[in-house]
């Protein structure tokens, strides 16, 4: 079942990636506006840097970093889809900022935003109409019910039930 996930709300979260290692070390600090974007938009990428906090040449870094980050999730590891990440803000150091850590800065802000974006997961939802005798009209919609269905309607035809409904894909295997 191709699951994915999505934010539910704006969410502004910092990523900083720091690690001294004797030499030259890495160094690099975003901060992200996340929005959700229309269904179906998928993910958009805006530069707002002003004044060169974040030079030019590790923006696409953090957008890269982002895009891969989105491809596994932060919830249950599924991609995040219909999302729009405004670069607004950060901090580089002259000799250990890089572009590798401006990636995983940009990682980090996706992350920490998770929790304040209200992130949910997102699963394909089934239009099911059965077709059935009244005398089994109450176990067909316990059945339904039964698999987190929602009943949309219900007609009349020669003699016999039509449930219009919506199941979730994941409860349908074996119906």
């Amino acid at each position: 079942v191709a699951y994915r996930e999505t934010f539910t709300k704006e969410a502004k979260a910092q990523g900083k990636f720091v690690r001294q290692s004797g030499g030259k070390g890495q160094y690099g600090d975003v901060w992200i506006d996340f929005t959700p974007n229309e269904e179906g938009k998928g993910y958009e990428f805006e530069d707002a840097i002003v004044g060169g906090v974040v030079p030019r040449e590790f923006i696409p870094s953090v957008d890269q970093g982002l895009q891969e980050a989105m491809k596994n999730g932060v919830l249950a590891g599924y991609p995040l889809i219909d999302v729009k990440a405004k670069l607004y803000d950060g901090s580089y150091h002259e000799v250990d900022s890089s572009e590798a850590a401006f990636k995983v800065a940009a990682s980090f802000a996706l992350k920490n935003a998770a929790s304040k974006a209200g992130a949910v997961i997102l699963e394909p939802i089934m239009k099911v109409q059965v077709t059935t005798p009244e005398e089994y009209l109450g176990d067909v919609m316990g059945s339904i019910t039964a698999r987190r269905g929602t009943m949309e309607g219900m007609e009349d035809r020669a003699g016999a039930k039509i449930i219009n409904s919506f199941v979730p894909l994941s409860e349908m295997f074996g119906y």
